[in-house]
């Protein structure tokens, strides 16, 4: 069996096979951060979710697919209506390069590929896998990588902001308000945030509001009303803003998931 139904426990560290595919649709769902003895690729057929890693946020949007290393901590979050497809493999058919989180493209072969392992019988004989297996295993080495990812500072004195931010999904405000909110000097919050993420508080707050748009817009917002949740100035400017850094127009984005 392969269709996973929400209120079904499902584990597939239990199951003894070369490749575990499943599918599911789900709605609001939390995780709770876990591991698998196995390697995972989750992809997100339609909708958008979160996955929590170590000091790390990744974004997945619809036709993009997550590759997770055997015993790596994540949390998976999903806020909207999520069909996604899961597959698990042995230790033995990771590739030498895959040993880190890694996001990806999916083309359609690749697409047509993970739907076929997803509903195939967990008791497929192995020779039956292999073409299929070796075909994908192909595939996801040359498909395109991105970055959907946000680096989260480790300083003491903002874990409960960071906690907040992210359970109730909050615009971080701007260096200014942000830093007498915590109390703290501009110049102490941009330097831990450069130490601690890589980027200016700015930029942080930028690629924040980026992945939450990304969110939305895969949960059939329309533009105005994103625009207006992440404090734009205007439609244009929130057009203007998702252009320079994905390079498409969010209209686009939404009708290419």
């Amino acid at each position: 069996m392969a269709i996973i139904h929400p209120q079904q426990d499902f584990n597939p560290d239990l199951i003894d096979a070369m490749v575990v595919g499943v599918a599911s649709k789900l709605a609001v769902h939390d995780s709770g951060p876990h591991t698998h003895r196995s390697h995972q690729l989750l992809f997100a057929q339609a909708g958008c979710m979160s996955i929590e890693l170590e000091q790390r946020i990744c974004l997945l949007p619809p036709s993009r697919a997550v590759w997770i290393p055997a015993g790596m901590v994540h949390r998976v979050l999903m806020t909207g209506v999520v069909e996604y497809r899961s597959l698990y493999f042995s230790l033995d058919t990771v590739l030498p390069d895959f040993d880190k989180v890694q996001i990806m493209d999916v083309n359609p072969l690749l697409r047509e590929l993970i739907e076929r392992m997803a509903h195939w019988q967990w008791d497929m004989p192995v020779g039956d896998q292999k073409t299929v297996l070796a075909l994908f295993l192909e595939e996801i080495k040359s498909a395109p990588r991105e970055y959907w990812q946000l680096k989260m500072p480790k300083h003491p004195r903002l874990q409960t902001w960071l906690s907040d931010l992210k359970q109730d999904h909050l615009l971080p405000e701007q260096l200014n308000t942000f830093s007498k909110q915590i109390g703290m000097s501009t110049k102490t919050v941009s330097r831990i945030f450069k130490a601690e993420t890589g980027m200016s508080y700015q930029a942080w707050r930028q690629q924040w509001r980026l992945l939450k748009a990304m969110n939305l817009l895969a949960d059939d917002l329309q533009v105005n009303q994103v625009a207006d949740k992440l404090a734009f100035s205007s439609d244009s400017a929130f057009i203007s803003f998702f252009k320079k850094h994905t390079g498409h127009t969010p209209l686009h984005y939404q009708n290419n998931e």
